[in-house]
């Protein structure tokens, strides 16, 4: 159980006693790892408050569902707790997780790997891929995924995924691109986000497609390794024929070149500062 006390201390010390922020570049909020204390071996994240109590009881409940469906599906991830921490007069979704190794984040290990060992990287994401749209059943209802690159670690060859916000399972298309600008740190971005709903809703889309979630990865690769491209999108349509035959023909007609980022989306990442580093 997680000393919210203690917790609440911790996010109202100042930087220095807070420790490391892991990530700026996140779309929801700035990761942190303490130094010292009870929480030093944690990864803290902390997000918008809401004025709406049955969406944050609604959000919490649908955030302990997909960490079950996640285990369901044989998703690894760390020790992940999720809590609605009241603080002056509010309640903040907050996300205590056990920390990995920096060492290990998937794309500074993608960037600088031999080929050989981007291909087994990108092999072992795409295990996690399959596995979680294989094991998935009609009855888990609308459920999605976001395996990017920058949101897995490789530990002992094996891809842990750590992207747990926001919990993809049960919201509707609509619902989640609401969402999307609800939970927003930009306050620029919950601003204008209103005026944009369409194309942010738009976001998610790849999120909840099966071939989408694979072609995104091998976009990834080769986006960072555009030399490597080719033999990315080689091993792309292998693997979907071996491990994701029922979307393989979908993956196979959307690697017949590098995925490029939809146009809307890179104009975000821009607009918010989202680029280049992982996102944890």
């Amino acid at each position: 159980m997680v000393d919210q006390d203690a917790l609440k201390q911790l996010i109202r010390a100042d930087n220095a006693a807070r420790g490391t922020t892991i990530s700026k570049l996140g779309y929801f909020c700035a990761p942190f790892q303490p130094r010292t204390g009870p929480f030093r071996s944690k990864v803290i994240k902390i997000y918008q408050s809401l004025s709406d109590h049955g969406a944050l009881d609604q959000l919490a409940k649908n955030h302990t569902d997909y960490v079950a469906i996640l285990h369901k599906t044989g998703v690894g991830l760390p020790e992940t707790e999720f809590l609605l921490l009241e603080m002056d007069g509010r309640r903040f979704p907050v996300i205590v997780q056990e920390a990995l190794d920096s060492n290990a984040l998937m794309r500074p290990l993608m960037i600088n790997a031999s080929h050989a060992q981007a291909l087994q990287m990108l092999n072992a994401a795409g295990q996690v891929i399959a596995r979680f749209w294989n094991n998935l059943s009609p009855e888990d209802g609308r459920v999605g995924f976001h395996p990017s690159i920058r949101n897995f670690a490789i530990v002992q060859g094996k891809a842990v995924f750590f992207d747990t916000f926001p919990p993809l399972i049960h919201y509707t298309r609509d619902d989640m691109g609401k969402l999307l600008l609800q939970f927003s740190e930009n306050r620029l971005m919950r601003l204008m986000g209103p005026i944009l709903q369409r194309k942010v809703t738009g976001i998610q889309d790849e999120w909840y497609s099966p071939a989408e979630t694979l072609i995104g990865l091998v976009g990834s690769a080769c986006r960072l390794r555009p030399a490597e491209a080719a033999a990315f999108l080689d091993w792309g349509r292998a693997f979907a024929a071996d491990e994701m035959a029922q979307w393989s023909n979908e993956i196979h007609d959307g690697l017949t070149k590098p995925p490029r980022l939809p146009g809307y989306w890179t104009g975000f990442r821009k607009l918010l500062g989202l680029q280049g580093e992982p996102n944890i």
